[in-house]
């Protein structure tokens, strides 16, 4: 997704955290500006159609993860060709992506950030380079930061910022060694509303 984030964010009227710590700082633009962007972003809204909630949460999935429409329908695709409950699958193949497990881990402050940290080259997988951010993590998988990145300015504060920092119970956070394992499937609560993405690549 290209463009201002906190703009878009503006326009959603939810803070996503798109831009890290900055989301909970005075400084975050849906706090100073709780109105959309634009001349007319003052008056009231009018209701959303059902049509209108489905886009507008599909467009909340894609600015989260860093999604576009083809990425995030392959995903759906792969979420129905599993058994149980779909909204299940398609969170827990949206939060074992690489990019995410990262930001999950505390390792970026952001998912955003995140991608730049693999597409770069800093993130192995099972002292494995890997530069897809949408790699899938398997359980027992462990993800660590490369020795040699960690003097670099995005890991050189890490380890401090970490010693607040507790990881989701799905992953097992080594916070010396800059290293994560994926111990059980993610089981993060979304704050979306999943059925309204499912609807609409249902149709």
């Amino acid at each position: 997704m290209t463009g201002p984030k906190e703009k878009k964010e503006r326009s959603l009227g939810e803070q996503l955290m798109l831009k890290g710590t900055r989301c909970s700082s005075p400084k975050c633009a849906v706090v100073r500006k709780p109105y959309r962007p634009g001349m007319h972003g003052k008056k009231r809204s009018r209701a959303l159609s059902e049509f209108g909630r489905q886009i507008k949460e599909k467009q909340k999935f894609k600015l989260s993860y860093g999604l576009d429409e083809r990425n995030l329908r392959q995903t759906f695709k792969k979420a129905e060709q599993k058994t149980g409950s779909i909204t299940t699958r398609l969170m827990e193949l949206l939060e074992r992506r690489l990019d995410n497990v990262i930001f999950r881990l505390g390792f970026a402050p952001s998912r955003s950030m995140a991608r730049q940290l693999v597409v770069h080259g800093h993130i192995f997988v099972n002292k494995s380079r890997v530069r897809s951010p949408g790699y899938l993590v398997s359980l027992s998988d462990v993800v660590h930061v490369r020795a040699e990145s960690r003097s670099k300015a995005a890991f050189r504060d890490l380890q401090e910022s970490l010693k607040q920092y507790t990881a989701p119970s799905w992953l097992v956070l080594d916070k010396d060694k800059l290293e994560g394992k994926m111990i059980a499937m993610p089981d993060e609560e979304s704050k979306f509303e999943v059925n309204l993405l499912v609807e609409s690549f249902s149709k």
